[in-house]
């Protein structure tokens, strides 16, 4: 009988396998074949054997060669493979990224919303691991994962370089088939090209033996290996002081906790540190994490005690969501000096009603304001950096507010430190309400009235107390500008919008922008608890619609900050070529009507190009803090070379507007024992304004669109690679200058590129992902590649 039986299984796979997706495979059960489905212990300790299997050799596999896709909201079919228990949970069809839907979608956020596969399973996610008979038959035949492996073995990538449209397509919109295992058969049929990994060449064969292996096996896996001792004494030590008890230390260790909870805390005096997050639990320091999952970290926690707890990050560091954030004793001390020593008085702590919490100046009125901006402004660009990493891993509905390159100063706080400056923000609270207290479900037109009144009224109540602090004829100067106390670098960002994602760095990268930022307290204050305390990726179109119109207002109120230091009579002028074709809210405001700051500068000009004066003043206020991380000049490579670079970082109009928004350049000395060079190559989009919420294209000025060259890597999703020999530079750079055509840029990428089918595309990735790590161990994280163009 169990011959018979062992026969009739095999003759039904032969069949199935055969066919390969005809109605025969459609009909077969897989319940009959290897039993029912159930989610399979798969989690072993770390120090199991066959879990040292999975951390030192299938892991590397999967996370060189499967994260680099499958790591951030918009992985495809939602299938997060940057950690065991992602793995496990598998896909769903559903997309994070919908920006039509009327109603908000059920969260979806690993390690938050669900805590074991079965839980995943409830909410619709599908396995891609066999989850019946755990034989390697069953193991490699009935799992998604092993199948997709299997077909791109089968169907290797066609052989030219550039990929046929209508057979592929690398849009992000896409439609995703995510299919089952009792639809791999029909997916097979339809498109046997697209095995994994999609649209790129196939892994190696150690590679792939590597991974079938470990999936006939039944795919054991480990979470991370915990912390050492040493760490856990300063996570114990960090607890204690976000847990005490007194109402002062409740509402600080709250506050931190809203500005923190996207990033990536750890101890910089670790070679290889842990990371981890900062979350509320209800269980106290010593006690198992208790999770409070709420989708704003400012929503009622439903507990009689919130307590703040360091969660170990259990996913692979991707660069896209990585916000490292340092901490030690200085800091410590530095949070101590801020909110605990000053003398104030917490008389009770404030509730979690949207329209409280959704508001920081009112929540946290009883805090000093100079302690609360100067916290954000010790690590801005973390802070900056929030919304540019934090809550989304693809935003062209976000993005589209503000330019594609802009400098980012911050206002002294030795300048707004006074009682009065702490009762006007008191006395504009309720101008500063914030679209998060309407949660996730908004009606877009009424409350954008509503919001442009408020934003009205606060611009001139704004204006009122400036021009009464400046009656004694004091006007305002450079002296208005953060110097960095000297010593930080975080007084000089740099924001690079990459059409639906960007980059903040520290410095004044690039030559001088068209637009430029200065932030005062409540502006950066409202930037965060729009776009990352507030902001919900699973909102229905109405707040994510609200959200973006309410961040013109703060963009240009940063805007405005900048050009109050121009002369008056230029101002105008200047906002008005920054919002050609504005509509007529906006014209508004360019004319005065909102915004009326006519007080003179206190600044004097010399020539005939204010705006560049000041840019070249601030550029010299702030030399000693300004990184010069990502100089091209200071690269490692022959005078000749740098002018070649400098060649190409000149590239203007039809060359920079073919080129797509990230192109990474590894360069190889000719010197052969130094190490390779890697660039950034930015392309930045001109527009006539950044008002536009849907017709983005009919703003652009294609003509005036420029490129900016860096060293090292700048961004998280490449979209072409080039790799060249430093003696190639020259002509490379001759070659780019005349590119003027598809065709033209086609035939540079024939000579230098690395195309998405290039055979030797993973050695390279490799090579590339390893020069990351090695210049910056602490920062970097696999890039993605779901960007990478097909041309």
């Amino acid at each position: 009988m169990i011959n018979l039986q062992n026969s009739k299984r095999t003759l039904l796979v032969a069949i199935t396998l055969f066919f390969s997706g005809c109605a025969v495979y459609a009909g077969l059960n897989f319940d009959q074949l290897y039993g029912e489905a159930s989610p399979k212990q798969r989690i072993l300790p770390p120090a199991a054997p066959l879990a040292n299997n999975y951390l030192t050799d299938v892991k590397p596999v999967i996370e060189n060669r499967c994260v680099v896709c499958h790591a951030c909201y918009d992985a495809p079919c939602q299938l997060k493979m940057s950690s065991a228990e992602g793995i496990d949970r598998g896909s769903n069809k559903e997309k994070v990224y919908h920006g039509t839907r009327l109603l908000a979608a059920n969260t979806t956020r690993m390690f938050i919303d669900a805590q074991t596969t079965a839980e995943w399973r409830e909410k619709g996610f599908t396995p891609v691991l066999n989850e019946r008979e755990q034989s390697a038959e069953a193991n490699t035949q009935a799992g998604v994962m092993a199948r997709m492996l299997q077909l791109k073995q089968a169907h290797p990538l066609p052989t030219q370089a550039v990929l046929e449209d209508s057979q592929w397509d690398f849009s992000l919109d896409r439609d995703q088939q995510c299919p089952t295992i009792e639809e791999m058969a029909s997916y097979e049929q339809s498109y046997p090209q697209w095995g994994m990994p999609y649209g790129l060449p196939q892994i190696s064969d150690t590679e792939n033996q590597i991974l079938m292996d470990w999936l006939a096996a039944g795919s054991p896996m480990a979470s991370v290996p915990a912390p050492s001792e040493a760490t856990m004494a300063k996570v114990a030590q960090w607890e204690a002081f976000f847990n005490g008890t007194s109402l002062k230390q409740q509402l600080v260790s709250r506050y931190i906790y809203e500005h923190l909870f996207v990033s990536h805390l750890y101890f910089d005096d670790e070679a290889n540190p842990t990371f981890f997050k900062l979350v509320r639990s209800r269980t106290a320091p010593g006690q198992p994490i208790d999770l409070i999952a709420t989708r704003r970290p400012f929503d009622d926690p439903h507990a009689d005690r919130v307590y703040y707890r360091f969660q170990q990050v259990r996913e692979t560091i991707v660069d896209k969501t990585h916000m490292p954030y340092a901490l030690n004793n200085t800091k410590l001390e530095r949070y101590k000096a801020l909110f605990i020593e000053p003398t104030y008085t917490v008389s009770a702590l404030p509730g979690y009603e949207p329209k409280l919490a959704a508001n920081p100046l009112m929540a946290f009125s009883q805090l000093p304001v100079n302690s609360r901006y100067r916290f954000m402004l010790d690590n801005a660009q973390n802070t900056i950096m929030g919304f540019i990493k934090g809550p989304v891993c693809r935003g062209q509905l976000a993005l589209n507010v503000i330019n594609d390159r802009f400098w980012v100063f911050f206002v002294d706080p030795a300048m707004s430190d006074t009682p009065s400056v702490n009762e006007f923000y008191a006395s504009q609270a309720h101008n500063l309400r914030l679209p998060a207290e309407k949660e996730s479900n908004t009606l877009p037109i009424s409350n954008w009235v509503s919001y442009a009144k408020q934003q009205g009224r606060f611009l001139r109540a704004k204006n009122e107390f400036l021009s009464e602090a400046f009656k004694n004829g004091e006007h305002l100067t450079t002296e208005l500008i953060w110097e960095g106390d000297g010593h930080n670098p975080n007084a000089t960002l740099t924001v690079f919008r990459h059409f639906d994602s960007a980059t903040v760095t520290k410095g004044l990268v690039g030559d001088h922008p068209k637009t430029a930022w200065v932030l005062d307290y409540s502006l950066l204050e409202r930037i965060h608890y729009l776009l990352v305390a507030g902001f919900d990726v699973y909102g229905n179109f109405g707040h994510q619609l609200v959200t973006r119109m309410y961040m013109d207002f703060l963009r240009m109120e940063g805007e405005s900050n900048f050009l109050s230091l121009l002369p008056a009579d230029v101002r105008r002028k200047e906002l008005a070529d920054w919002y050609q074709g504005a509509n007529q809210h906006l014209s508004d405001f360019i004319k005065g009507d909102i915004n009326q700051f006519d007080q003179p500068s206190g600044v004097e000009y010399k020539t005939t190009n204010p705006k560049g004066e000041l840019l070249f003043m601030l550029e010299q206020k702030l030399e000693s803090v300004n990184s010069t991380r990502y100089a091209f000049k200071d690269a490692s490579l022959q005078p000749q070379s740098i002018k070649a670079l400098e060649s190409i970082d000149s590239v203007t109009g039809k060359p920079a507007n073919l080129l797509p928004e990230l192109t990474f350049i590894m360069v190889e000395p000719t010197d052969t024992k130094a190490p390779a060079q890697m660039f950034t190559l930015i392309q930045n989009s001109a527009h006539k304004n950044i008002s536009s919420l849907f017709n983005e294209e009919s703003n652009r000025l294609y003509e005036l669109d420029d490129v900016t060259l860096v060293k090292g890597i700048l961004g998280s999703y490449p979209g072409a690679f080039w790799h060249v020999k430093e003696s190639q530079l020259p002509m490379l750079a001759i070659q780019l200058s005349y590119v003027d055509s598809e065709q033209a840029y086609r035939e540079l990428l024939d000579k230098y590129a690395v195309r998405r089918t290039a055979p030797d595309f993973w050695a390279f990735s490799d090579k590339l992902n390893q020069l990351y790590r090695d210049a910056y161990p602490v920062e970097a994280g696999l890039l993605d590649y779901n960007r990478l163009q097909n041309r």
